[in-house]
């Protein structure tokens, strides 16, 4: 009756919760991906400023909504040209992720890809649609019934960044197959290692990648990571103006609508630039500070361009790696959550607070001292 699942894999975490829990300095959780900071004072002024919303707000989104994503991905991302009837607003982008194959009608005999090392999500998608997930990450090993084609850069979790050639490969096929190729690009404005500390992290929706249409993909962004909105549930969705007209009217019917209060401050927080070269400061010194004793322990780092985690290994399975940070009293995700060719991995969050940061990094530091 109920869709093959199984169990959310964080559950599995919680007996090496407990056991870091009882350090006797202590537990520092590591695992989890949300942010911690505040969100900036300008968003939640506009929260505030129209909880006034007593009708029923646009599945499609305010013009003012759909034009401040236009204008940002003209002025962050370097893609000039986004008509606003190609943005739509989605309760985040896991929601939009998890539903999409349905809402594209995908079903039994489809492939969906997603990455050899990928977030969960992708392969939730699939197996409400009761699709076969294909892992891969050449697009000329792509099945010829592939219907969805998901990337992801940076990547979560392991921070890689896809250049602008190898997004035109992955769109060039997908559009031979005649496969919507989607793009996860929620940690853009998060880049760490040349070039992409300096350079513009490639969208999908850049020219250089999917040239002078923009048929056949669709771009995900998220605000949760860079302006600390994860409890607003705020993202958006862009791609062609028929694709999105098409899932608008779905979504109409299925009731999954942005609250216009949560659209304001979208348009908020896309349009104060400040507020993410702040929080991008926070993040970096913890990530040097985290970094360092990674590699002090021993630990190899991979990828790890971009976004909000450390992908660390230790050359050994990951439930191993997992016991010994436990031990230390620190609650590390394995890499086994994100695929089968992830096994030897583990992933560090940068999300905690400066001084969880700091005691995680002691310990790690001294504990082969």
């Amino acid at each position: 009756m109920f869709t093959d699942l199984p169990e959310y894999p964080w559950q599995s975490l919680k007996p090496f919760s407990e056991k870091a829990s009882l350090h006797k300095d202590g537990v520092i959780d590591l695992s989890v991906g949300s942010p911690i900071d505040a969100t900036p004072k300008v968003i939640q002024d506009a929260l505030r400023n129209f909880s006034n919303a007593p009708g029923y707000p646009s599945t499609a989104g305010t013009l003012e909504f759909r034009e401040s994503v236009a204008a940002w991905f003209e002025t962050r991302r370097k893609v000039p040209g986004i008509h606003p009837d190609q943005v739509m607003p989605t309760i985040g982008s896991k929601e939009l992720i998890s539903w999409l194959p349905v809402l594209l009608g995908i079903g039994k005999g489809d492939v969906v890809v997603q990455p050899r090392v990928a977030y969960t999500a992708y392969a939730v998608g699939a197996a409400f649609a009761g699709a076969t997930l294909v892992s891969e990450d050449d697009p000329e090993k792509w099945p010829a019934n592939t219907k969805l084609v998901w990337i992801n850069s940076p990547g979560n979790p392991d921070g890689k960044v896809l250049s602008a050639e190898d997004f035109a490969k992955a769109v060039a096929k997908a559009r031979e197959l005649g496969a919507l190729l989607a793009s996860d690009e929620c940690y853009a404005e998060l880049g760490w290692s040349e070039p992409w500390d300096n350079e513009v992290i490639p969208s999908v929706l850049d020219k250089r990648v999917s040239g002078d249409s923009h048929e056949g993909i669709l771009c995900l962004y998220s605000l949760s990571k860079q302006s600390n909105m994860a409890g607003y549930r705020a993202a958006f969705a862009v791609g062609s103006k028929q694709l999105i007209k098409d899932l608008v009217n779905l979504r109409m019917h299925a009731g999954m609508i942005m609250p216009l209060p949560t659209q304001q401050a979208v348009i908020a927080a896309l349009g104060d630039i400040e507020h993410v070269r702040v929080e991008k400061e926070i993040y970096r010194k913890r990530r040097e500070v985290l970094l360092k004793a990674v590699r002090s322990y021993g630990f190899e780092l991979s990828e790890s361009q971009a976004g909000l985690y450390l992908w660390a290994s230790l050359n050994e399975d990951c439930w191993i790696t997992v016991e010994k940070m436990a031990q230390l009293g620190i609650v590390v995700v394995p890499g086994s959550f994100y695929g089968e060719f992830a096994t030897q991995h583990v992933r560090f969050s940068l999300t905690a607070t400066d001084e969880d940061i700091s005691r995680a990094a002691g310990r790690l530091e001294n504990a082969l001292g």
